[in-house]
């Protein structure tokens, strides 16, 4: 995580894609290493954090649904 990035939440996924899609940019125009290095530090924590955000949406998905994966692993008979 990147110390310079307080609360993400406060971003819709949307606004986290494009600021991820603008560092990539970004990150092929400049040559400065260290600056490079601090750009895919901003970059992983924006990703973890879409990561976070779908898995989070799919698992709530799966829970509204009623869908179990574990049911069809247990078979009393």
């Amino acid at each position: 995580m990147h110390p310079g990035i307080t609360d993400l939440s406060q971003l819709s996924d949307l606004q986290l894609e494009e600021k991820l899609y603008k560092l990539n940019r970004y990150y092929f125009l400049t040559d400065n290493p260290s600056l490079r290095q601090q750009m895919l530090l901003v970059m992983d924590t924006y990703k973890v954090e879409l990561d976070e955000r779908r898995t989070a949406a799919k698992i709530k998905q799966q829970q509204e649904n009623g869908d179990n994966d574990l049911d069809s692993l247990i078979n009393v008979s």
